[in-house]
């Protein structure tokens, strides 16, 4: 970190690419609303459509993909019939939820900013 960076701040082209790995991870319209379905406890494919307002089957199906193959959910299937399939969260997930929170309080506050002007 170079000599005049605080901790707290972003001082570098490292940091910037590390926070751009970030967000190639985690932007769009629903990968964060999924994550945070799936934080409340593991689900089937139906219970986070219905959590997420304006999902597509597709786009959840695409979304889901993505977040697993970036070991952020992890998909199981069970032996039954018809089969039954779950998607839940990873240790690597749970990291996230820090900045989760972080991003929570922070829309909380811009909101009231807002609609305070």
């Amino acid at each position: 970190m170079e000599e005049n960076c605080h901790q707290d701040k972003i001082c570098s082209s490292k940091d910037l690419l590390a926070v751009r790995d970030a967000l190639d991870v985690l932007s769009g319209k629903w990968k964060l609303q999924i994550l945070i379905s799936l934080l409340n406890g593991a689900r089937r494919f139906k219970e986070i459509a219905r959590d997420i307002e304006g999902i597509s089957d597709r786009m959840l199906s695409k979304e889901l993909k993505e977040l697993e193959a970036n070991q952020l959910v992890e998909r199981k299937m069970y032996d039954a019939f018809p089969p039954v399939v779950e998607y839940n969260t990873t240790a690597h997930t749970r990291s996230l939820h820090t900045v989760i929170y972080a991003l929570k309080e922070w829309g909380y506050l811009h909101r009231k900013t807002i609609l305070e002007n």
